[in-house]
């Protein structure tokens, strides 16, 4: 077994998924479902097939094996994806120039260079020329038991420290470039440190690694206050969460996920013992970072700093969260405060208490728009319905926006059947034309179970495959299909067992990757059509399925025989109507026979 199977009899794919996407066990079956990872939806229709090792999205189309999916979803090369699995697993990684393309390296140096930097980093901060940042983080009330926690650090003031330490692991100047931690100087002349005399905050993939930092300036001449790393292979701003590697357990298990806007309010917030508090990493919320939230939670509080900026920030990120399909709640806290001042001057307990109370988002948005608009006038009423409008339309469950809007329309002091009337037409005006979904392909029964069969049961395949010639097969949907596992089965691909995961799913995943478009589409349908999930197919159904093929073949040779004899009667070809009516009564003795009579 080469490595690649070793790893994926290895390990559980419903393990591995389970870390990314809420999985709920269908019954007593094998079959996990939950919101498919890679496009939006809010009925699950993402499947995991646990005895199978294999995933299947009929929303979007998208399946594979456990491979495939960590490659798409933390959007990995397949070595890194090698990598990262065996390491989690404590597998070792065998030395093989296939398993290392060129950026895959890059990634790999790059991964390490962030690794080293973040070390130095947090070196600097316990060093004497961190006084300064040790002392802003006492006067914030971070202990030094968070610093550690969140692996804080400090950038030298120097811009040398962090250049000399990646010349002397002999990292080329390319490598050290694209790491976005150091610049080069406009002369050409060498290269300088990117952060410089700055509290350092290390971001996190969800997997835990470092892949970027965000530093605070110390001194106030400095500017920007805040510096982030710029985007490279392994950081893409609008795909990362800061913290979230820490608070997926937490908004998983409690169903919620709590959004800030910056590292101190993330830090102090946890520190509140809100450990599924996450931060946008200082960028507009995007689309991927809503829909990663909602892999996890189903609810999300938005908690930004009260002064403009961040409630028009919130404002903006709320109509994302409702397009999801989320339940979206808004704290606004007394006083003007940000979530990690709110903590520090009035207590961990009092701000849970505020989270705990934190109302929906309509009221929080109608409160906005009584502030934006004069309220006193008719006009000014509709003016902040219509600023309401563009949110509320988002809604797509009709009950939920009927409800919303009538509630809001009071809130507003606006003539409820006016409003709706108005929303009702403004909807029908704006509502898209429903997509089309893609016709699933139908595939017979008997065909569904003889190949689930002849994958799931060895003994079947010994005993089934050789006696299924292709006039059997000829016309099947999954012809192909069938072909392939032939000639796996006679190349002797059949694979060994391992400890997590049967021969039978290193079989189906051997058939996957021989087969494409049309036909592994076919192949997906085949497995997820195993109501049982748990692939208990025997060699009595493949028995029972290979009597049924024959005698349907035999019913078309004896109906292709009498049409014969009928033709050769009626064209005068009495000799050769007799040698068919011969073979014939042949043919009706050995159906009577196979059916038992």
């Amino acid at each position: 077994m080469d490595f690649v199977e070793q790893l994926k009899s290895s390990i559980d794919i419903v393990k591995v998924i389970g870390e990314y996407v809420r999985l709920r066990k269908v019954g007593s079956t094998g079959r996990f479902t939950g919101l498919c990872p890679f496009h939006q939806e809010k009925t699950a229709s993402f499947n995991v097939y646990q005895s199978r090792q294999f995933y299947k999205c009929f929303g979007c189309g998208v399946g594979g094996d456990v491979l495939k999916f960590v490659m798409e979803v933390d959007g990995l090369t397949f070595p890194e994806t090698l990598k990262l699995l065996a390491e989690r697993n404590g597998i070792p990684m065998p030395k093989r120039a296939e398993y290392a393309d060129p950026e895959s390296k890059l990634r790999g140096v790059l991964f390490d260079i962030h690794t080293i930097a973040s070390n130095l980093f947090e070196a600097s901060l316990r060093a004497p020329q961190g006084v300064e940042a040790r002392a802003y983080l006492e006067r914030r009330g971070v202990t030094p038991e968070m610093v550690q926690t969140f692996e804080l650090g400090f950038s030298e003031s120097s811009g040398q420290a962090l250049v000399r330490r990646l010349a002397q692991e002999r990292f080329t100047p390319e490598q050290i470039e694209a790491s976005g931690l150091v610049r080069k100087r406009e002369d050409g002349s060498g290269y300088f440190d990117a952060f410089r005399g700055r509290l350092m905050f290390p971001i996190h993939n969800e997997s835990g690694k470092v892949i970027a930092f965000g530093g605070r300036a110390m001194r106030e001449g400095d500017q920007p206050k805040y510096l982030n790393s710029p985007e490279t292979p392994i950081y893409k701003k609008t795909s990362v969460l800061y913290n979230l590697h820490r608070a997926r357990d937490s908004m998983r298990r409690l169903n919620r996920a709590v959004l800030v806007e910056g590292y101190m309010d993330a830090i102090g917030v946890h520190t509140a013992g809100v450990n599924e508090v996450i931060a946008s990493c200082g960028t507009a919320l995007a689309n991927p970072q809503v829909r990663t939230i909602h892999r996890h939670a189903d609810t999300v509080i938005v908690n930004f700093d009260p002064d403009g900026a961040g409630a028009n920030a919130a404002e903006r990120a709320i109509p994302f969260f409702i397009e999801e399909g989320m339940h979206v709640r808004v704290l606004a806290l007394d006083g003007g405060l940000d979530p990690d001042a709110y903590v520090k001057q009035n207590g961990a307990e009092a701000y849970r208490t505020k989270l705990g109370a934190a109302g929906g988002y309509f009221y929080w948005l109608a409160d906005r728009a009584r502030a934006k608009f004069d309220m006193r006038s008719a006009d000014g009423r509709m003016d902040a319905f219509k600023f309401l409008q563009p949110a509320i339309q988002k809604i797509t469950d009709e009950l939920e926006r009927a409800a919303i809007v009538n509630d809001v329309a009071g809130y507003l002091g606006v003539d409820a059947s006016l409003v709706l009337e108005r929303f009702r037409k403004s909807a029908n005006d704006r509502r898209p034309e429903a997509p089309r979904a893609e016709p699933r392909p139908q595939i017979p029964a008997l065909e569904r179970i003889l190949l689930n069969a002849l994958i799931s049961s060895e003994e079947a395949r010994v005993e089934i495959l050789p006696r299924l010639a292709d006039s059997l097969t000829a016309n099947f949907t999954t012809r192909e299909i069938f072909i392939t596992l032939r000639h796996l089965v006679h190349d002797g691909a059949q694979p060994d067992d391992g400890p997590q995961t049967s021969s039978s799913a290193a079989l189906f995943s051997a058939v996957e990757t021989r087969l494409v478009g049309s036909n592994q589409t076919l192949l997906h349908e085949v497995i997820a059509a195993d109501e049982t999930g748990d692939g208990s197919f025997s060699l009595e159904q493949a028995r029972s399925c290979l009597r049924r093929l024959e005698l349907d073949f035999q019913k078309r040779q004896v109906d292709q025989l009498r049409t014969r004899v009928r033709t050769a009667e009626r064209e005068g070809r009495v000799e050769e109507a007799l040698g068919f009516m011969a073979e014939l009564s042949r043919l009706e003795r050995e159906l009577r026979v196979a059916k038992g009579g």
